[in-house]
């Protein structure tokens, strides 16, 4: 008879709490405890029984040395988290909507510049180049400097590219725009991969999810406003190239502004963590010895994750399909409805707003239940269905349909997004989120790379539907090496483990102050 069955056999009397407070909305422990501490009891385990509630070797190999002590780990969630994923949502916001500003109204850029279409490609592209190498020095950076630092480079280099931008109103200044979109472009290197951290280190293992997934929702919601804003700020004037350039010029200066607003912001509210860990899992991290941790180390163990390569796969998938189509939807649109801009814009912010609630409703549904694994493959396949949807309806000569097909296809394929974090963070710990979430979005970026290159010469040569058979095909590829992803959830593991090891640790005076 182990431990917990003898914790299970004690029955309780009338009701009672545990004493003590100060613990905003944190109650797992306590939780725990009401089960065993209803009413007076006396309980005396042997160290022989409390060893055989210790973990299996390998287990225990992948705990760091705080786990396995006896001291008690306090935990408490800070109500400042709330505005620091405020904060960060709204400029990672901005940035995303400096990322797709060209791309929804390509047309109108390639008239006003004199450019190729391929050339306002690449200032969606360069997004996804500059990821890739920037990454690592990136990841280390959050390492060792922290969340703070990071962010304020992300919401600096935001800003200061916005400006940059204030200085390429010109018809022949289109390498002006395009060294400001590279600016930007390494801005977001310093925020795709913080919603994962944010999340771990400031919200509680019941809200985790929904904090990384809101996290995301501030990325989309600029992508969904950058499909809205700039048909509406630019509208198409080929007759007037000075009014297109007032235009335009609108739409920089006020991003400029906003953006700085938010750099300031950043500055104030943006803290590395809060004074205690609001997790078990984060207080066991926190008590790891800083020596211990090596980045490169990291970086190693993550590659040799089998089922963390084939989430880095998968994801990337998902998630350049996403990119893909994104970038080329005005493409797409314009071929089959001429002049239909702002309709185009309408339709992306559809696709965009719909994933924003499939984001916050997989996030809520993954802190309830914890299905991973089945709730990340059910979406991938409701994803592939949607682009197969919006693939062959899209040349039917009816928007209504479109508007329908884009909303189904942007609440799974977007809402996609915060699950893969979560699910790679999970399978992976303790690494840190940061590394993990890099890591992710850099295969997104090269994902995203090789398929908006390759659509867009499938959509200028032979239309959009062969592109979007070749998005289509990879997708049922990502659903197969989803299916083969072991789940293996190391950080629910620790936070649960954590109160039964509490219980288990119980002597007689532990309960009665309890009572």
């Amino acid at each position: 008879m182990v431990a917990g069955e003898l914790l299970q056999e004690q029955h309780v009397l009338p009701d009672s709490t545990p004493d003590g407070g100060g613990t905003e909305g944190n109650t797992e422990e306590e939780s725990g405890y009401k089960e065993l501490s209803n009413g007076s009891v006396h309980i005396t385990l042997d160290p022989k029984t409390l060893e055989q509630e210790l973990p299996p070797p390998d287990e225990k190999e992948a705990m760091l040395p705080g786990e396995q002590n006896n001291e008690a780990l306090e935990t408490r969630l800070y109500w400042r988290r709330f505005a620091v994923l405020a904060v960060f949502s709204l400029y990672s916001l901005v940035n995303a909507f400096q990322w797709i500003q060209y791309s929804i109204i390509t047309n109108i850029f390639m008239d006003y510049y004199n450019v190729s279409s391929i050339a306002i490609d690449w200032l969606s592209v360069v997004y996804m180049v500059a990821y890739v190498p920037l990454i690592f020095p990136a990841t280390w950076l959050l390492d060792k400097k922290g969340l703070r630092m990071t962010a304020l480079l992300g919401a600096g280099l935001n800003a200061l590219g916005a400006w940059v931008k204030c200085a390429s109103v010109g018809p022949g200044l289109f390498w002006v725009t395009m060294s400001a979109q590279i600016i930007c472009s390494v801005a977001q290197v310093f925020i795709l991969g913080l919603p994962s951290r944010i999340a771990s280190v400031w919200f509680g293992p019941r809200e985790v999810s929904t904090a990384c997934a809101t996290a995301v929702l501030g990325n989309q919601l600029g992508v969904a406003i950058g499909f809205l804003l700039p048909p509406v700020l630019v509208p198409n004037t080929a007759d007037d190239k000075d009014l297109m350039g007032h235009n335009i010029s609108i739409m920089f200066y006020g991003t400029a502004g906003v953006s700085t607003l938010l750099f300031l912001l950043t500055i104030f509210v943006i803290k590395d963590r809060p004074p205690l860990p609001p997790s078990k899992a984060q207080a066991v991290l926190s008590t790891g010895p800083a020596e211990d941790y090596s980045y490169k180390k990291s970086i190693i163990n993550l590659f040799k994750n089998k089922p963390f390569i084939l989430l880095l796969i998968s994801y990337g998938i998902m998630t350049g399909s996403f990119y893909s189509v994104s970038t080329l939807l005005n493409q797409m649109i314009i071929t089959h409805y001429p002049g239909e801009e702002l309709n185009t814009g309408r339709i992306g912010l559809t696709l965009v707003v719909a994933g924003m609630f499939g984001s916050i409703l997989c996030g809520i549904w993954l802190d309830r239940t914890k299905t991973y694994k089945l709730t990340t493959l059910i979406v991938y396949v409701l994803s592939f269905i949607g682009m197969v949807v919006f693939t062959f309806t899209l040349n039917l000569g009816n928007l209504l349909v479109i508007f329908f097909t884009a909303g189904v296809l942007g609440f799974f394929m977007t809402g996609y997004l915060p699950i893969g974090f979560e699910f790679g963070v999970e399978i992976t710990y303790p690494e840190s989120e940061g590394t993990s979430s890099g890591l992710l979005n850099a295969f997104a970026q090269v994902f995203g790379i090789i398929f908006t290159l390759i659509q867009g010469q499938l959509t200028t040569d032979y239309g959009p539907l062969s592109g979007n058979i070749f998005l289509c095909a990879w997708i049922l590829l990502g659903i197969v090496l989803t299916a083969l992803i072991k789940s293996d959830l190391k950080r629910h593991g620790v936070n649960m483990s954590s109160i039964n090891k509490g219980q288990a640790r119980l002597n007689p005076a532990n309960l009665d102050n309890m009572k």
